[in-house]
């Protein structure tokens, strides 16, 4: 039994509409493929270039994420104030 083929490589506008979870489920089979070996050299360096496309998509996402996130902090009067989301900013003041 051969394996089976995966499906078709997504265009850009696909690739621009593609949910996180769907890219990277994606992804992982395509490292599964490529850890597997057995790939004709071209068709490995197809499903390469695809995989790039994909981490860019979605480190892409995961930055428009990241710019989103907001944590609330007390400010120096007490009060709790909205601000932007810093990595390993994640307690509040007391």
């Amino acid at each position: 039994m051969s394996p089976s083929k995966p499906p078709p490589k997504p265009s850009d506008e696909d690739l621009a509409n593609l949910k996180f979870e769907e890219a990277l489920a994606r992804l992982e089979g395509i490292v599964t493929r490529l850890e597997g070996g057995d790939l004709p050299l071209e068709e490995a360096l197809g499903i390469f270039e695809e995989g790039v496309r994909l981490t860019r998509h979605c480190s892409r996402r995961l930055s428009e994420a990241e710019r989103k996130v907001s944590i609330l902090m007390k400010n120096a009067q007490g009060q709790l104030e909205e601000r932007p989301f810093e990595p390993g900013n994640s307690r509040t003041e007391d």
